[in-house]
């Protein structure tokens, strides 16, 4: 179990360190944060926020995972790796979406319901 979570902090520190879609993301994190208190009514909302955030990071490092497989595996260009990173980006897209609906919702709720 210790060399797992070791592992985990090893993935952190090499994304944060290499990748500037994670680095934006841990950044609107810590932004969201107090942000959430106060936009929050209740305790669901607050962690329908904060989870979103949390998922949106979630899917942005499987996402480089996938890349750095993909270009570890078949650094030229190539058709079908094309495809899986762009599945992958779309992914992450996925999940952008699911959270600006979350905090837009929220936003509504707090100000306007």
């Amino acid at each position: 179990m210790g060399r797992a979570f070791l592992n985990t902090v090893g993935g952190f520190r090499e994304g944060l360190a290499t990748e500037a879609a994670i680095k934006q993301e841990a950044f609107l994190v810590l932004i969201a944060l107090p942000v959430s208190f106060f936009l929050a009514t209740n305790l669901w909302i607050w962690a329908a926020l904060m989870g979103s955030l949390i998922l949106l990071l979630a899917a942005e490092f499987l996402n480089t995972a996938i890349e750095r497989l993909c270009n570890h595996l078949h650094p030229e260009k190539h058709e079908a790796i094309k495809v899986t990173k762009d599945l992958a980006s779309a992914g992450v897209f996925c999940v952008i979406a699911l959270t600006a609906l979350i905090w837009i919702v929220a936003v509504i709720d707090r100000f306007w319901a």
